[in-house]
């Protein structure tokens, strides 16, 4: 059977650009090995992904079904071949995405997987927590190719304004710390860097998980419960400290990374004794950061 010539490269109704048409939300598995720690630690992610090319005015649609078709060679060979980091994945796809949408002056990808890593509880009982890593790419046809990779961590923190009132309050003078109110907090931490730079996500989630009051655990014991409670009662933070934690961490640790990368870091406090939520966010190139911190 002969088809007539495709549709996607008619005319369209109204001659406007588009900044961003594809695919989203594709499942698939890919397999990640971490280099140089052995093949036991190969890990199958569950990922959401989405892909999207530019659309040239002058062309009615894109050609969608590309997308996957790129997507699936890229995670066949990932399960043939294992990949160090998702966020290579990204990068490879936006590369390919070009050589398949002639049209494109631009490609983006965005991926996000549930992530289970090994952690021990504050009184040393090995567990396994859950967290979400962030990935991505962003290419220019003849220009540059950036990615991004990123962390979403669950932990906690106590108020230090309620916790000084209580203190007055009582009079306390003691060594132990006083009652404050609960927030369940949540960061990202998002990092868009050259093509040739590389960060280990597991860094980022431990570098987030210390700037809380405290992380939190999904099966605590009691004296483990009890030990949680009073690391963050001692270590008490406002949303805005647990940004400033992070940013001040991230300077001091990655010393060598160029000025020109960039961070994101979104701190969402859940309230326990307010109807509403607190919310604290910085975006800035590691340069302007290292500047402010001087």
């Amino acid at each position: 059977m002969t088809l007539k010539c495709d549709l996607q490269y008619g005319k369209g109704d109204a001659s406007y650009k588009l900044t961003r048409v594809g695919v989203r939300n594709v499942r698939k598995p890919v397999v990640v090995h971490r280099e140089g720690l052995g093949e036991t630690l190969n890990n199958t992610l569950s990922c959401a992904i989405d892909i999207y090319v530019d659309l040239p005015a002058d062309q009615k649609g894109s050609h969608m079904s590309r997308n996957v078709e790129v997507l699936n060679e890229v995670v066949d060979e990932s399960i043939r071949h294992p990949i160090t980091a998702i966020e290579d994945l990204a990068a490879d796809i936006c590369r390919r995405l070009l050589v398949h949408h002639e049209y494109a002056k631009n490609a983006e990808v965005h991926i996000s997987a549930e992530y289970y890593k090994v952690n021990k509880t504050p009184q040393g009982r090995d567990t396994f927590e859950i967290y979400t890593l962030y990935a991505g790419g962003t290419i220019v046809r003849d220009g540059p190719l950036t990615k991004t990779v990123g962390v979403r961590a669950v932990g906690m923190t106590a108020c230090p304004c309620a916790q000084q009132t209580v203190t007055e309050m009582l009079e306390y003078s003691g060594d132990m710390p006083v009652m404050s109110h609960n927030q369940r907090n949540v960061c990202t931490l998002m990092v868009t860097m050259p093509e040739d730079v590389s960060i280990e996500a597991d860094d980022l989630i431990d570098l987030v998980e210390a700037s809380f009051s405290s992380p939190t655990f999904e099966l605590l014991k009691r004296p483990d419960e009890g030990q949680v409670v009073i690391n963050a009662h001692r270590n008490t933070r406002f949303v805005e400290d647990v940004v400033r934690q992070v940013l001040d961490r991230f300077v001091k640790r990655y010393t060598d990374l160029p000025d020109s990368v960039q961070v994101d870091v979104v701190s969402d406090s859940e309230e326990s004794i307010h109807k509403h939520d607190a919310y604290a966010e910085r975006t800035a190139t590691l340069g302007e950061l290292r500047a402010e911190n001087q």
